[in-house]
């Protein structure tokens, strides 16, 4: 179930990429051609950087191809690299906290006053921090199943521990 909602999210962080590339190549072209802007593009161009970011996170961190330095942890057994991952996975987790935290109160407050971009077309503020928040807590969701996975395989396997470069 969880590795269903990371591919979604996946594809929809995809998706907000590829509109990212046509909502600039159009704004620049009708810009160049027309002397015409587009309306709110700088606000929909910040939306959909959220989403191309932040939701493909939880299938980055459950492929545990995350940017690592292990000039260090190379250097240590196995055993010890596979606890230094779990440990990572839990201060994640704990890193990750205050922003579920925040962005779901401002999420609630935008959501509930109906704040909108003043611009053309008025856009609602809340979608980009409900997809904020959507992403970081999917993202927590993966962090604490792998570390409870990673616990209870124990940090001896070296699977666990090469898993993380």
């Amino acid at each position: 179930m969880l590795g269903k909602c990371e591919n979604i999210l996946l594809g929809i962080g995809a998706a907000a990429v590829i509109l990212l590339g046509l909502l600039i190549t159009a704004s620049v072209v009708t810009r160049s051609l027309f002397g015409v802007a587009l309306p709110d593009t700088i606000v929909l161009v910040r939306e959909l950087m959220v989403a191309a970011i932040i939701l493909p996170l939880a299938a980055t961190t459950a492929a545990r191809n995350h940017v690592s330095v292990s000039f260090f942890t190379d250097r240590l057994s196995a055993r010890i690299r596979g606890w230094c991952i779990i440990f990572g996975s839990i201060v994640g987790m704990l890193a990750l906290l205050p922003l579920i935290y925040s962005a779901g109160r401002e999420f609630l407050h935008l959501a509930s006053s109906g704040s909108f971009y003043f611009g053309d077309l008025n856009l609602p503020k809340w979608p980009g921090r409900a997809i904020f928040v959507v992403g970081i807590a999917v993202c927590w969701i993966r962090l604490l199943t792998l570390a409870v996975t990673d616990i209870r395989a124990g940090a001896e396997t070296t699977g666990l521990a090469e898993s993380g470069h």
